[in-house]
């Protein structure tokens, strides 16, 4: 069985991201960031969404794991700034439902979407600028980075948030990187 870990950034939704996980069959755990990940054992990682950067633990320490990783808001943020991208506050602000389009089709994350879905995501801060090696594959109106994929690491981040029931085809983004982690 597939085993994915879910890194605990303090996000309020970090126990659906775990629960969407385990309704797919997947063997989930969800564990504290400050967990070293030379102590778990599993085919995939994500990294949650959280408040703040100032409280992300060990959470850049699983870009070296060596297993695909999914960072969702703040994951996604902090895989871009610890790889060399740029994160800045969104002018948009808060939580809205947002209509994204999905840039390409082949992505394994999220090209399944293509080309729009309509999801539930929070742009008080977003990656302006990617980091080297990753993709632009979804933006929208108010964020011109809605995901970004870097398929030779298996590196993936979405800025929505999947796992909420305002977000319409959030389980596919979890199908999709179980698959990926399946395929690793």
């Amino acid at each position: 069985m597939t085993k994915i870990v879910v890194v605990d950034n303090h996000g309020q939704f970090t126990h659906l991201e775990h629960r969407a996980l385990r309704d797919l069959g997947v063997e989930a755990e969800l564990i504290d960031n400050d967990t070293p990940p030379e102590e778990i054992n599993a085919d995939g990682v994500v990294l949650s969404g959280g408040p703040d950067m100032d409280r992300i633990g060990q959470s850049p320490a699983y870009l070296k794991a060596d297993v695909p990783v999914l960072g969702i808001c703040l994951g996604m943020q902090l895989i871009a700034e610890e790889l060399g991208g740029r994160v800045e506050g969104g002018e948009y602000g808060g939580y809205a439902d947002v209509t994204v389009e999905l840039t390409d089709e082949d992505d394994p994350l999220t090209g399944s979407l293509h080309p729009e879905t309509r999801v539930w995501a929070s742009h008080a801060d977003e990656v302006v600028e990617l980091p080297d090696g990753f993709e632009r594959t979804a933006t929208s109106e108010v964020c011109g980075i809605e995901a970004m994929s870097d398929t030779d690491r298996d590196l993936y981040g979405v800025q929505w948030h999947p796992e909420v029931a305002h977000t319409e085809e959030g389980d596919v983004v979890f199908e999709n990187f179980r698959d990926i982690c399946e395929a690793n």
